[in-house]
């Protein structure tokens, strides 16, 4: 006879109340966290989860190969979750009143369909804990920075860590094997990111002489490779940490006179381009601030000139759901941002400007591949991390963001797609947002 000896539960997070005071407060809500359980109970029936309590217990049979929600401090966990709903439940994962032996398994169950999660007849649930984002993330010229800064002023060597050597933080493009899935590895993954690089300066036709913008410069590898083809570039950034390191990095491959970083927001870009090329800087507009995008993209625009975008996407009717709600990933990972659905990017165009979309192509698959190697490479690292200053509370956020995202892509709740804009050079009625 043999028996299993549960893990034991680890020792409370010292969660600094200063730096994360959601996390270190554990709210009083008996009577939510009392609809919290029952909803805790549907769920892991309805999709075959496996929750586990302290001490070895379970909340009720589930298969051994079950998803695994494992419950160290139940109670917080409930009352979080009952106060807070998504956000309590990302803030219970912060403090470590809750774990899982495979984050991504179970986060990509309750990714499938998420609208079924809770019965449909308790959908008007959603108003005692959904907020609206707060005015003050919203992306406007004067938020704008700030925003960019709590995310991407992080700290390079942070990014550095978990990042390939091209310091690309967007989805690469990988072979496809025989199934026709990608084929990922942490070896090809800086090849798999200059494909995708190459196969939006293809789409933008940029060669020998353009007159290139950039909106969005990251770390600089894009305005590097299109440097490199003879383009003459300006790229545009709000973050600090990464205008410093693109500059150097420009200088270092001898394309300084070829290449141009800013500090500038997309708003007060000026000049003239023959091509524009924006990779996974949308999601930081925000949707009321789509059309004054899109019309920047239009102005800048020369005649005859190309707009090619990468862009993270949903369905369209689950971004008009989530448009006016406040996530867990908007209040700690990325301020002030919106997913855009296809249909969006479409009608924003077609209403605003003379751009109209004449390609898009998926590549969500490669996305959740990226995902995976970027947190299998941060968890590894995690004591790097932590000799950066960056405490536990911390890195259970950045592992729970990667996950959750990945698990995202895997189930087709986001998509990513790179599109083709072209400016219908027939006069036409235009509007300015």
């Amino acid at each position: 006879m043999t028996t299993t000896v549960p893990p034991a539960a680890p020792p409370a997070l010292p969660v600094d109340p200063a730096r994360w005071p959601d996390v270190a407060r554990v709210p009083n809500a008996p009577l939510r966290a009392a609809v919290a359980a029952r909803l805790l109970r549907r769920v892991a029936s309805r999709r075959g989860l496996r929750i586990e309590l302290p001490g070895g217990r379970t909340l009720q049979p589930a298969p051994p190969d079950a998803p695994v929600l494992r419950l160290h401090r139940p109670q917080a966990f409930l009352h979080r979750v009952g106060e807070g709903g998504l956000i309590g439940f990302g803030e219970a994962y912060q403090a470590g009143d809750w774990d899982s032996p495979d984050l991504v398994a179970l986060l990509t169950e309750l990714a499938t369909a998420p609208e079924t999660l809770v019965p449909s007849g308790t959908h008007w649930l959603r108003r005692l804990y959904v907020r609206r984002p707060p005015d003050e993330e919203l992306s406007t010229a004067a938020n704008a920075r700030r925003n960019i800064h709590r995310h991407y002023d992080l700290s390079n060597d942070l990014f550095a860590l978990f990042l390939d050597p091209t310091m690309t933080y967007s989805s690469a493009l990988f072979p496809t094997g025989p199934g026709h899935g990608p084929v990922a590895t942490r070896e090809g993954l800086p090849a798999a990111q200059h494909r995708k690089i190459d196969r939006l300066l293809d789409l933008a036709r940029v060669g020998p002489g353009v007159r290139l913008l950039e909106i969005g410069t990251g770390w600089g590898e894009l305005a590097l490779r299109a440097a490199a083809r003879g383009a003459r570039v300006v790229s545009l950034t709000l973050s600090e940490e990464q205008l410093a390191l693109a500059r150097r990095r420009i200088a270092d491959a001898g394309q300084a006179h070829r290449a141009e970083v800013r500090l500038c927001d997309y708003r007060a870009a000026e000049g003239e381009y023959d091509a524009v090329v924006s990779v996974e800087m949308i999601e930081a507009v925000g949707r009321p601030f789509w059309p004054e995008y899109f019309h920047a993209l239009d102005r800048v625009l020369a005649p005859g000139g190309r707009v090619a975008l990468q862009a993270i996407t949903m369905p369209h009717d689950r971004m008009l759901a989530s448009s006016r709600t406040y996530t867990w990933i908007l209040k700690y990972v990325f301020p002030g941002g919106l997913i855009p659905s296809l249909r969006a990017i479409e009608e924003s165009t077609a209403r605003h400007t003379r751009l109209r979309m004449t390609r898009a192509d998926a590549y969500g698959p490669h996305y959740a591949e990226t995902l995976r190697l970027w947190r299998e490479r941060f968890t590894e690292r995690s004591p790097q991390v932590a000799a950066l200053g960056f405490d536990e509370v911390f890195r259970r956020m950045w592992e729970l963001y990667l996950a959750h995202s990945e698990a995202g892509f895997r189930t087709g709740y986001l998509d990513v797609h790179q599109i083709l804009l072209t400016r219908d050079e027939a006069p036409a009625r235009t509007r300015r947002p």
